[in-house]
């Protein structure tokens, strides 16, 4: 990427959404709303008008038909057990009724409803957002409002492709380095405001663990991290790695009800992590999430949750992992000879059960599979491990470390392809070769430009300015 002074693909970007400045109560997109919700951007302690506590164990999932806006979330009210049901976001207190839900069937199963703000004398069973938002509003507007509403469209190539045929290699790869950049802005944007609630280590640690879950269990895997920084147990002295491992499977929901006696090396370990969790259990009843908050159906069996905690669980085992993370940015070393080393630090550390096994009931593999393999590790550094290290290098003000950051983030080698990229690719590139993206940054710049853009329009473009954009940038020969 040519260093030029400013990130024109930034600078653009900012233009083109100066329309969506928003102002606390005046033109409040609901839409945008319902993502702070979904995404959970909001403080560590919640109350409800009333005063209650609230905690959210999962907010549910957005619900794109007719009815409350989230299906199927849990939260716990007050001292009160786990309630499973729906979420209502509403701009205003007054669309309960304005919108007739209250007298719809479709939401006599909504459990909380959930408000931008609420008046001062209201002492009403609602949550309002304003107040506990963890970041400030202008902050996330523009996050919130550029989170894709919906699947990219399916049109083969689209009106951008064919100004983007007319850019050399190397004009293509700074386009792609630029948006990349702003996409490392932006998670590291979230990392430093998780920081600000709960500290650097843990918006660390819960970054790792949702990228364990993948897209389909990334909610509870952090929520699971979070119950651990609740729970205070995570590194005590007195704790080995398989107590920690029985807290993960008994607050996640994951620990089994039975098993069979016939198998003694299985027998024996369930029997030693029951006989941790039966210890830990009522100290951390109030985190112990619903089973059906996971997802297992198109999950590869050497994926499965019970797997990633048992990694989880050597990460917690590993108090100086922070330390040893910073400690490898600040190696200037080739971007393949960090990979790596930080396969070292992430990797398993130290023999498990699940080294031959995928759950608990399953026969013993064949083989050996390790807890994590390079393409996971890719996911963890691109999404999690260098946009918090670009967060604290941010947060200090150290421009040398940041460049670097930003370099090895735009080298790192490139992940696995996905039904997301495959189809970008054709739309935008006009090329079905996993080699028109050479890097993790050209997949990110990509997976920029498509949320930017692409996730805001029709399968016609209708009325995207990107092509009119790449018309105007001046980029480097």
């Amino acid at each position: 990427m040519s260093r030029k002074a400013t990130n024109q693909y930034a600078d653009w970007r900012d233009q083109a959404f100066k329309g969506f400045v928003l102002h606390d109560g005046e033109n409040l997109p609901e839409r945008a709303l319902q993502v702070v919700w979904q995404q959970q951007r909001l403080k560590s302690e919640l109350k409800l008008g009333d005063g209650q506590r609230l905690l959210v164990l999962h907010p549910g999932f957005w619900n794109y038909e007719a009815g409350p806006d989230f299906r199927d979330a849990v939260v716990r009210i007050g001292d009160a057990p786990p309630v499973r049901g729906d979420i209502e976001v509403d701009v205003e207190l007054s669309g309960w009724h304005s919108h007739g839900h209250d007298i719809n069937p479709t939401f006599r199963n909504v459990v909380l409803r959930v408000v931008w703000k609420l008046p001062s004398n209201n002492r009403d069973c609602i949550f309002a957002l304003q107040p506990h938002l963890d970041s400030p509003w202008l902050e996330l507007k523009e996050w919130a409002l550029n989170e894709p509403a919906g699947d990219l469209p399916t049109r083969l190539q689209g009106t951008c492709c064919e100004p983007l045929r007319d850019f050399n290699e190397s004009q293509r790869d700074e386009l792609l380095d630029q948006a990349a950049l702003v996409r490392l802005q932006l998670k590291s944007s979230q990392l430093n405001a998780r920081a600000r609630q709960a500290g650097w280590d843990q918006a660390l640690l819960e970054g790792l663990f949702a990228g364990l879950g993948y897209k389909r269990n990334a909610w509870p895997m952090r929520q699971v991290a979070r119950a651990m920084n609740e729970l205070k147990l995570k590194r005590a002295d007195s704790a080995d790695e398989t107590v920690r491992l029985a807290l993960l499977l008994g607050v996640a929901g994951l620990m089994p009800d039975d098993w069979s006696r016939n198998d003694q090396r299985r027998s024996k370990y369930l029997s030693e992590l029951w006989s941790a969790w039966w210890r830990l259990r009522e100290a951390a009843r109030e985190h112990e999430l619903p089973k059906h908050l996971w997802r297992f159906s198109g999950v590869r069996p050497s994926n499965r949750p019970e797997r990633r905690l048992a990694l989880a669980a050597q990460w917690l085992n590993a108090s100086d992992l922070p330390k040893r993370i910073e400690d490898w940015c600040s190696q200037q070393v080739p971007v393949r000879q960090a990979t790596a080393q930080l396969l070292e630090i992430l990797g398993q550390q130290s023999p498990s059960f699940f080294d031959d096994h995928c759950t608990f009931s399953a026969k013993p593999l064949p083989r050996k599979a390790p807890l994590i393999g390079t393409a996971r590790l890719t996911d963890l550094a691109i999404n999690t491990v260098l946009p918090w290290l670009h967060a604290r290098a941010h947060a200090g003000r150290n421009r040398q470390l940041i460049a670097r950051i930003q370099s090895r983030y735009l080298a790192w080698p490139k992940s696995e392809d996905n039904s997301v990229l495959r189809l970008a690719r054709q739309r935008l590139l006009g090329s079905r070769s996993v080699r028109a993206l050479r890097t993790a940054g050209h997949q990110q710049g990509l997976l920029q430009i498509v949320r930017d853009f692409c996730a805001h329009t029709d399968s016609l473009c209708t009325g995207c300015p990107f092509p009119d954009y790449l018309t105007r940038l001046d980029l480097q020969s």
